[in-house]
């Protein structure tokens, strides 16, 4: 080989290793699921990396305490990750609103969601979508199997067999029927009013007409609720009042309560804790025959930041969340967080599959008060949950709580005045 032949060969090799490079996009994912860190090192990035050699991804989470602040400063320094993971609602919606979030409308992977599925990250309008939706998590009840099969129950499917499969368990006296306690607040309102309450309001039917104005919270399907939480009292064990979350988990997990209202996010402590087979149902309707809403939560969902140099190739790992590939690795490395995409998803763990079947029997909703409804003061989410601890103490009666809350709604909500 002459120097020409040589120096030609070098400024090629140069060239290809140049343009090499050149492909080759690193993206950063900001998020706040610092337990998840190992799921996405592990599973989720390596599925993705195999299929897209030019793209590498890291995962680069903050405390969960720590993350909006720190998401806020960093956006506003412009050193933020191209990929922004989204709280549900107002949080994600000021980011937008800022123009730190990017529209993602013009993404055919969007298509793969339901509107319940992308209200989360949605304009108030829903003229605009700007985060693609991750996963939920749905509530219901979860039992023990072995209590249940040792008193001769079934899972309930009306309110009236609920009540009597409560009745049943105290007059046997071997466990407390139900462990929920009152102390914390907060799961007085997300397990219960918000677990049972679709029933009666109908889920987004009556969820959309609150927010437009077009019921109000001292119609009866908002007022109900409160009065079927107030029966639960008798079932809840001795000092419920005083019984912390943690110790509701505890006493259901060591087998001295029989039932537990419960959100997903529990399948994994509970898997490793209980040594009893647990099994799940609904919330019951009313009556037979009815049919059923379950609270089917939007919890997580990941964003483009507005700002990134590299948005092609984070629109390329975006549209990927959007498939039934990712949907499988996450499902199924985190039970009890549900794919939100509509292609069906095989779960592995018993509790998520019985969870997610009810999706093909029942209309999702979500939580009523986390959208729009909880920007003013007094704040609707925080006045839900002292008015669901005071319907199961007795402390005022339904008609009461309805009234108080719709007032202090009326007082800052237009469509209310």
């Amino acid at each position: 080989m002459n120097l020409r032949t040589l120096g030609i060969a070098l400024a090629s090799t140069a060239l290809m290793t140049t343009a090499a490079m050149a492909e080759d996009v690193t993206l950063t994912i900001e998020s706040w699921r610092t337990d998840d860190l190992t799921l996405w090192q592990d599973k989720i990035i390596p599925a993705f990396e195999k299929d897209n050699p030019g793209i590498k991804v890291v995962f680069s989470p903050t405390a969960p305490t720590e993350y909006n602040a720190a998401l806020n400063s960093k956006l506003e320094a412009g050193s933020a990750g191209d990929l922004i993971t989204c709280r549900p609602f107002d949080a994600s919606l000021a980011l937008f609103e800022a123009g730190h979030l990017a529209a993602l409308d013009d993404m055919d992977a969007m298509s793969n969601f339901s509107d319940v599925a992308k209200s989360a990250w949605q304009t108030d309008d829903a003229s605009a979508s700007f985060c693609v939706p991750m996963a939920s998590v749905i509530h219901g009840f979860i039992y023990n199997k072995d209590a249940f099969e040792e008193l001769g129950l079934e899972a309930p499917t009306t309110e009236a067999e609920f009540f009597a499969v409560l009745d049943k368990i105290k007059d046997d006296g071997s466990y407390i029927p139900m462990a929920m306690g009152t102390n914390d607040q907060w799961e007085a309102a997300t397990m219960g009013y918000n677990n049972i309450g679709p029933n009666y309001w109908k889920g987004e039917e009556g969820r959309l007409e609150l927010i437009k104005g077009e019921q109000k919270l001292t119609d009866e399907q908002w007022v109900a609720p409160y009065a079927t939480l107030a029966k639960w009292a008798p079932y809840l064990g001795f000092g419920y009042e005083a019984q912390t979350y943690p110790d509701s988990q505890n006493l259901f997990t060591l087998g001295r309560a029989a039932i537990y209202p419960a959100g997903s996010w529990e399948f994994a402590g509970f898997n490793t804790q209980a040594d009893f087979e647990m099994g799940a149902f609904k919330a019951p309707v009313q009556s037979e025959g009815d049919t059923c809403y379950i609270s089917d939560h939007t919890d997580i969902g990941i964003g483009l930041n507005a700002a990134s140099p590299n948005a092609d190739a984070a629109k390329t790992f975006l549209a990927w969340v959007a498939s039934p590939e990712f949907a499988s690795i996450f499902g199924n490395a985190l039970p009890g967080f549900f794919p939100l995409s509509k292609t069906p998803v095989e779960l592995e763990d018993p509790l998520a599959q019985e969870f997610a079947s009810w999706r093909g029997e029942c209309e999702s909703t979500i939580r009523s008060t986390y959208q729009i409804l909880s920007r003013g003061t007094p704040n609707l989410e925080n006045e839900t949950w002292g008015a669901s601890v005071a319907a199961i103490k007795g402390t005022e009666t339904p008609e009461a709580l309805g009234a108080k809350l719709q007032d202090g709604l009326t007082s800052w909500y237009a469509p209310h005045q």
